[in-house]
C-alpha cells in the first residue's frame, strides 16, 4: 500500500494525500459476507442522541470479519478487499471444505498463500495460534483477552504487539503505546503485523470527507448563547474565564478524568503507557 500526491486541480485536492490502493486486488465483496448496516445517527437504544455530532454519512455493508479464528484447517487467500467500516485491509480465505470467512489481511500477505490456525502450525504472517506457542519475541496482531471470546486488541491498520515474556498460564504483551498488559496464554493471536501501514499518511484534504464518514461539524461553545452553553454569551470574544472548561450540560472537561477507579481490567495492566 501506498500513498499519492493529487495535482491541486480543486481546492479539495490542493492538501489531498489518497490511498492508492495498490495493495487491493479484489474489488466485489463476498455476498454471503455481506449483512446490514443500519445508520444510528448517535443515537442509543432508546433513540436518543447519545454521541453528538454524527449523521448522515455514505450507506454501506458491514462485512462478517472471523476474530475467533477457531477454524484449524488450512485455508487459502483468495483476495486482499477494501473494507469502508475499518482502516485495515480484509483477506478472503477459502477453506479446504469450500467454507469462506474474511480475516483482518497482515502485512504481506499474497493472493493464493496458504493461511492456517491451529495450536501447532508455522510461525508466519497471518497464522492463529495460543500464546503458549508462539516464541517471545514475536510480533502478533488480533490478541484475545479471553480465550476463545475473539481479538479485542491491535486490530487497525499498521498495529503490532510484542510478545515480551511468558510467567506460568500467563504471557505478557507490550501494546503500540508502550502500555504493557497480562494475558492467559490459552488467547489466540496472529502472527505478524497488520497491513495498510500507510494509512496514518492519508488526508482527507476536505470537510466532506468527514460527511462522507458520518461526522457532522462540531460547534465550539464559546460561540454560541449562554441557553446553549455555559461558556456563550459575552460581548466580543469573550474568554471562558477562570471557571474550569466544562460540557454543555455543565460537567468538568479538558483533562477531566473519566476512567472508573478500580475498574476489572487494572489488574491485568502491568504498566501504564505513560
Amino acid at each position: 500500500m501506498g500513498v499519492k500526491q493529487k495535482r491541486p486541480m480543486t481546492p479539495g485536492q490542493r492538501f489531498h494525500i489518497a490511498d492508492d490502493f495498490s495493495d487491493v486486488t479484489k474489488s466485489k465483496p463476498e455476498r454471503s459476507l455481506l449483512v446490514k448496516l443500519p445508520k444510528k445517527s448517535g443515537r442509543d437504544w432508546r433513540g436518543r442522541i447519545s454521541m453528538r455530532h454524527r449523521g448522515g454519512g455514505s450507506k454501506r455493508k458491514y462485512r462478517v470479519i472471523d476474530f475467533k479464528r477457531d477454524k484449524d484447517m488450512p485455508s487459502k487467500v483468495l483476495g486482499v478487499e477494501y473494507d469502508p467500516n475499518r482502516n485495515a485491509r480484509v483477506a478472503l480465505l477459502e477453506y479446504q471444505d469450500g467454507e469462506k470467512r474474511y480475516i483482518l489481511a497482515p502485512l504481506g500477505v499474497e493472493v493464493g498463500e496458504s493461511i492456517e490456525s491451529g495450536a501447532d502450525v508455522d510461525i508466519k504472517p497471518g497464522n492463529a495460534l495460543p500464546l503458549r506457542n508462539i516464541p517471545v519475541g514475536t510480533t502478533v496482531h488480533n490478541i484475545e483477552l479471553e480465550p476463545g471470546a475473539g481479538g479485542k486488541l491491535a486490530r487497525s491498520a499498521g498495529s503490532a504487539i510484542m510478545l515480551v515474556a511468558k510467567e506460568g498460564d500467563h504471557a505478557i504483551i507490550q501494546l503500540p503505546s508502550g502500555e504493557q498488559r497480562i494475558v492467559h496464554i490459552s488467547c489466540r493471536a496472529t502472527v505478524g503485523q497488520i497491513g495498510n501501514v500507510d494509512a496514518k499518511n492519508v488526508s482527507w484534504g476536505k470537510a466532506g470527507r468527514s460527511r462522507h464518514r458520518g461526522w457532522r461539524p462540531r460547534v465550539r461553545g464559546v460561540v454560541m448563547n449562554p441557553c446553549d452553553h455555559p461558556h456563550g454569551g459575552g460581548e466580543g470574544k469573550a474568554p471562558i474565564g477562570k471557571k474550569h472548561p466544562v460540557t454543555p450540560w455543565g460537567k468538568p472537561t479538558l483533562g477531566k478524568k473519566t476512567r472508573k477507579p478500580r475498574r476489572k481490567s487494572d489488574r491485568f495492566i502491568l504498566m501504564r503507557r505513560k
